[in-house]
């Protein structure tokens, strides 16, 4: 799962490894996606940086130790797919909408092999993430708006 905000004169990337997720599928064809990863899992380019994004200003990770979703609707979207769900930041629940593509590929293993690639945008500060650094002409250095990539890959579980 990887992140994008627009920071000063570029865009700050990041993202959070490992990534924990599931899809249920009933018999009925309903499907529940869920989702989680540690907040200390974060990874930037300047590891000085980690630190920084552990503290309260940013994730809290003391306090909050895991970022995670769950869907609540998934749809046919024609040329992709749309999920709409819960994401969990900082201990502050939200509802995201999500929109994306789906790859089937040729059985795994004697299984069928799939993946999600997901986006969505959030801001920040609804999930209580409000640092910021004015540049000398007022301006904010760091953008509101955050782009959440997922790419997830999964394969039908092996028969019992």
């Amino acid at each position: 799962m990887s992140f994008g905000v627009r920071y000063h004169v570029g865009t700050f990337r990041g993202s959070f490894s490992p990534v924990a997720a599931q899809l249920d599928v009933s018999a009925d064809g309903d499907a529940t996606l869920t989702g989680s990863a540690p907040v200390s899992g974060v990874h930037v380019q300047d590891p000085n940086l980690n630190g920084h994004l552990m503290a309260p200003e940013f994730f809290d990770a003391d306090v909050s130790p895991e970022l995670s979703f769950r869907s609540t609707r998934i749809t046919d979207a024609g040329d992709g797919i749309a999920i709409d769900g819960e994401l969990t930041i900082k201990g502050t629940t939200l509802t995201v909408a999500a929109t994306g593509t789906v790859g089937e590929g040729a059985e795994y293993m004697g299984r069928p092999y799939f993946g999600l690639t997901l986006q969505a945008t959030i801001d920040r500060n609804q999930f209580g993430i409000r640092w910021q650094n004015p540049l000398p002409n007022g301006e904010p250095a760091l953008d509101d708006d955050v782009v959440i990539t997922a790419e997830l890959f999964f394969t039908q579980p092996a028969a019992a």
